[in-house]
């Protein structure tokens, strides 16, 4: 069966572009960890090199994202990127009509029915993740959403202290999770400020102000 995914997993390759997911690091030849993060740091130091700015930057943590139950919302969208009816039907019953059990010596457990985006194991569970969250993206030219996995960044760009568009594009995340059926584990998300600028009277400079929350 993993012979076959790949057979899959190489024709949706060959139908979906390089660049549908520039900003998404995991699952994705010759690229890593190391990526992610020079990523992040050089969006945030550059904005941090002008004037009067300073950063926001959002860790986003999905509660069990992987075991997301939602088939119908990804073939949607795989109808979107223009995989053709064979593929998206067969992709559609691969993950719906999927069973499991678990043997250990003699006995086997009850059979046990998997309806999940990515089931964990399965060659093709990376890429169709990918594809789930591939139109997860910022609204906005001064914010920036940044994903490994299922772990999303989104970063915003303060100037002049105006955070009108950084607001939005969280309210915005907040109702793309909704829409997508992913919830957001409140208590692994945090946020962090990071502003440069200089406070305090007779021009001294404080050193960067950096704060963190939920």
């Amino acid at each position: 069966m993993k012979c076959f995914e790949r057979l899959v997993m190489d024709q949706i390759n060959t139908i979906i572009p390089d660049t549908l997911y520039p900003l998404q690091f995991a699952y994705c030849p010759n690229r890593s960890t190391d990526d992610t993060i020079s990523i992040v740091l050089h969006t945030a130091l550059t904005q941090l090199d002008k004037m009067n700015t300073y950063v926001r930057m959002l860790f986003i943590d999905f509660s069990s994202a992987f075991n997301n139950p939602v088939s119908s919302k990804l073939i949607t969208k795989l109808m979107t990127l223009g995989l053709n009816t064979y593929l998206y039907n067969w992709i559609l019953d691969f993950l719906t009509v999927r069973l499991q059990v678990v043997r250990v010596g003699n006995n086997t457990s009850a059979t046990l029915t998997i309806i999940t985006v990515a089931t964990q194991g399965c060659v093709l569970s990376s890429l169709l993740y990918s594809l789930f969250i591939f139109d997860c993206l910022a609204t906005h030219d001064s914010n920036t959403i940044i994903k490994f996995a299922d772990d999303t960044t989104v970063v915003g760009l303060i100037i002049d202290d105006d955070e009108a568009a950084y607001r939005e594009e969280v309210r915005d995340l907040a109702v793309w999770c909704q829409d997508n059926s992913l919830s957001l584990n409140v208590n692994k998300t945090k946020e962090l400020i990071v502003d440069y600028r200089k406070r305090g009277g007779g021009g001294a400079s404080m050193p960067p102000s950096i704060s963190m929350g939920q």
